[in-house]
């Protein structure tokens, strides 16, 4: 018996394995957040549940799964909701550093990490609101 082959009208959702493959990159990354004085500023709940479960319906709906985050907070608005907090390219490479490491936790397909890292690394990009330190 052969494995089916994947459609190309997969959701990338479903190609990398589902709830459970983004349930596991936000654990990894939150691992690394709880520990980084500078980025646990950003997360107001003394317990990092509550920005896990929305981190991973956001992800989750980016990538063409439920779509539970708009159902629940609405429409992203990445930046309004980053706004509070001081993102500066300080912030984003710490970030990208823990989420980096979440990353290559997972043991994607190369052309399936490539496709992930890069839209992580241009939305951590573009939620910069300040150049101050």
């Amino acid at each position: 018996m052969t494995e089916p082959t994947p459609d190309a009208r997969d959701p990338f959702y479903d190609l990398v394995g589902g709830h459970e493959t983004f349930v596991r990159l936000v654990d990894l990354f939150y691992a690394g957040v709880a520990h980084d004085d500078a980025l646990r500023e950003m997360y107001p709940e003394d317990d990092l549940g509550p920005a896990k479960v929305r981190l991973t319906l956001f992800l989750e709906q980016y990538w063409g799964g439920p779509t539970t985050y708009s159902q629940q907070r609405g429409h992203p608005r990445l930046r309004m909701r980053h706004a509070p907090y001081k993102v500066n390219p300080e912030a984003r490479d710490r970030w990208l550093t823990h989420m980096r490491a979440a990353v290559d936790g997972l043991g994607l397909a190369p052309l399936h990490e490539a496709t992930l890292w890069d839209y992580l690394e241009r939305a951590a990009h573009s939620l910069i609101n300040t150049f101050d330190e």
